[in-house]
């Protein structure tokens, strides 16, 4: 079932979740002691993220240097298969340009609707790590508007073959990123809308936005683009605080700020166990807060902390 669908059906705020792809070298059960604890809260689907490969240099006997490519989590095509098979849930893999061609991302998504997989979320992804700004793939996209208007094609029948006929038409519900603190890339938030609406007038089905801390910044958000003509689905993606680290670590690598009281209350922790339950508790009241003003879905990223995560939705529901 498409994301859309599920919201159109419910008569409340529905839940979701976000993993990681095990590391290479991981088996799928390691996915699966993740998942256990959060499927009692039924979720109506699962995100399942996609990462770009990297590169190292292997040094040769000759002193040479070879390049060698590395994929440290492998698979998302094959772990949503094993999650709707497993657990009878919707899933919806994550779609990036960089490192990838057009014809790479045609092949992956013939082979996501072979297995009957709805729904993709459509992003540029980061900038590999020994790059300064993101660089495209050769033969790939550059931006996400133009990996979205690929999925679209391919959601009318039109194929990069364009010789094809009879062509099957696939039928994505397709999701996009929101940033309710603007994207680190952007000059200003009107810029920011602005590809945002661009991007829905392409196609795109709902918005799942960044992580953020203060709810008043995701209604505001939300506001800024009902004003320009928005009117999709936004939901909101929600994470817990569970180090110190974190405090420098997000706003550094997601570029977004932290609110005052949370970073005094975590600051005030002896240890990283009082910070979870700072953590936890301020994900509950944010939780407690959207879910009253009638926000479409609950989205939490959940990312090594499941029984966290499960212990705030539990309280929800």
């Amino acid at each position: 079932m498409k994301v859309t669908e599920h919201i159109q059906q419910a008569s409340d705020t529905l839940i979701s979740f976000e993993i990681l792809p095990p590391l290479k070298g991981k088996g799928i059960q390691s996915l699966y002691d993740h998942l256990d604890p959060l499927m009692e809260f039924k979720p109506s689907f699962i995100n399942v993220t996609y990462h770009r490969s990297e590169h190292s240099f292997k040094k040769r006997a000759d002193g040479s240097f070879e390049k060698v490519v590395v994929r440290k989590r492998p698979g998302t095509e094959s772990i949503c298969a094993a999650i709707m098979n497993k657990y009878n849930v919707d899933t919806v893999p994550h779609l990036i340009c960089g490192g990838f061609s057009v014809s790479e991302t045609e092949d992956a998504l013939i082979n996501l609707n072979y297995l009957g997989i709805d729904n993709v979320l459509v992003l540029r992804g980061d900038a590999a790590k020994n790059e300064t700004a993101f660089e495209a793939e050769p033969g790939g996209h550059k931006y996400a508007l133009d990996l979205l208007k690929q999925v679209t094609n391919l959601n009318s029948g039109i194929y990069l073959e364009e010789d094809l006929k009879n062509t099957t038409k696939t039928k994505f519900c397709i999701g996009v990123a929101g940033y309710p603190e603007k994207h680190f890339e952007a000059p200003n938030m009107e810029s920011d809308l602005k590809h945002l609406k661009a991007k829905v007038d392409a196609g795109a089905d709902y918005i799942i936005t960044q992580m953020f801390f203060d709810n008043a910044k995701y209604f505001a958000f939300v506001n800024a683009c009902r004003e320009i003509g928005i009117t999709v689905p936004i939901i909101p993606g929600l994470k817990p605080i569970y180090t110190k680290k974190q405090l420098t670590i997000l706003p550094k690598t997601f570029h977004i700020d932290l609110p005052t009281p949370l970073t005094e209350a975590v600051n005030a922790c002896k240890s990283d166990l009082d910070v979870e339950k700072i953590g936890a508790e301020w994900l509950l009241e944010q939780s407690k807060e959207l879910k009253k003003a009638g926000v479409p879905v609950l989205h939490f990223y959940t990312l090594g902390r499941p029984l966290l995560v499960a212990g705030v939705v539990k309280q929800l529901c």
